[in-house]
């Protein structure tokens, strides 16, 4: 019987509770973060605040919870974009390794991957305005070289098997082969890559919120929460802790999962588990 790795446990419980506080703030919050109390700004934490009040008296739990839900939505829709555009990107440039489409593919890649992807965010949200959609849009374009690198360093190794030989035989065309017997074979790598990916996510969609170029006021994120509490990370600083904690979490819950899941799905590492 297979032992579930220690770290995919660990990461699976972080990640869970931090999404799961996340989608409760669709139905539920303590307080309406929208809402400005200034009668009860910075107060302390208590039975009516749990975490206490923000400089504008807004309820840090709530905002907390509501941030998440912005946060994790950034990351989850930026690795979808990665996923979807460049797997099949990935998948084509190996069935035509060598060719000019893998070249074509590959440089355009490298090109990407020449410049850091925080820059790359900063850019498009600075020219096309600080929102969340562009937010998504500049996380998720980095995140194609990286998903096509992935699957077809992984299709290269299956595209050498016999069975894929078999299936050449059969009649099948390299489209085909690559969608019923590439594609399920490298499905391991794209979800740890994707756990990964997912982290890193949430990391980029809190710097450009720091920097002002992410979720505007008064949608609520991590890193928007970070970006006010700078002011007061002497005075005040659980305001700056509760957000920073919170991104760590998710981060850490993110990471452990992946090399569980990697630990899990790999067979060589399954087979001296068992």
């Amino acid at each position: 019987m297979t032992r579930l790795p220690a770290q995919l446990w660990i990461g699976a419980v972080l990640s869970t509770v931090l999404l799961s506080a996340a989608l409760l703030s669709f139905l539920w919050t303590p307080h309406d973060v929208t809402t400005l109390t200034i009668s009860a700004k910075l107060r302390a934490p208590s039975t009516e605040y749990l975490l206490g009040t923000d400089h504008f008296g807004r309820d840090l739990l709530s905002m907390l919870m509501e941030g998440g839900r912005i946060s994790i939505a950034v990351a989850v829709l930026a690795v979808g974009i990665g996923m979807v555009i460049g797997v099949p990107l990935g998948l084509m440039a190996a069935a035509n390794r060598g060719g000019w489409l893998d070249e074509v593919i590959m440089r355009g890649n490298d090109l990407i991957f020449a410049f850091p992807s925080l820059v790359i965010a900063i850019l498009i949200t600075a020219t096309f305005g600080p929102s969340a959609t562009n937010a998504i849009i500049a996380i998720g374009i980095f995140n194609i070289p990286v998903f096509a690198r992935v699957a077809r360093g992984g299709a290269l190794t299956i595209w050498t098997q016999e069975f894929i030989m078999a299936a050449r035989v059969a009649g099948k065309g390299k489209a085909r082969i690559s969608a019923e017997h590439i594609l399920p074979n490298i499905a391991n790598l794209l979800i740890v890559q994707g756990t990964i990916q997912f982290s890193l996510g949430i990391l980029a969609e809190a710097g450009l919120s720091y920097v002002g170029l992410g979720a505007q006021p008064p949608t609520a994120s991590w890193g928007r929460m970070l970006a006010d509490a700078q002011t007061m990370i002497y005075s005040h600083p659980r305001l700056a802790i509760a957000p920073g904690l919170a991104i760590v979490a998710m981060v850490l819950g993110l990471n452990l999962m992946g090399d569980g899941l990697r630990d899990l799905l790999d067979p060589r590492i399954r087979r001296a588990r068992i």
